[in-house]
């Protein structure tokens, strides 16, 4: 896979509360990925930038939002469909994703 590619596959790590217990009980990982990516190229992304070995991988679509406007003339309106990606590590592997300053 490209190189082009394999940052528009992986958009951003995604860190809740509940990824977080994930992983420290599982060894698993989130990532927003692109809508049109595979779970194959998933995988080969988190490998080839992390440097780590992937055991499975498990995706998600997640429907956007429907909001609100204050304002009466604008009314209702809606955030982006994204997907999302379970990344699960083979035992021994790690990703950190602490910034270094």
């Amino acid at each position: 896979m490209k190189v082009e590619r394999l940052y528009r596959v992986l958009r951003e790590p995604h860190v809740t509360e509940k990824v977080t217990n994930l992983g420290e009980q599982s060894n698993q990982y989130a990532f927003k990925v692109d809508v049109s990516a595979t779970k194959k190229e998933v995988k080969e992304a988190v490998e080839q930038i992390y440097e780590v070995k992937v055991k499975r991988v498990t995706t998600t679509n997640v429907k956007g939002k429907t909001v609100r406007s204050i304002l009466r003339r604008i009314g209702t309106g809606r955030r982006n469909h994204w997907k999302k990606a379970y990344v699960r590590l083979q035992e021994g592997q790690r990703i950190d994703f602490s910034l270094e300053v």
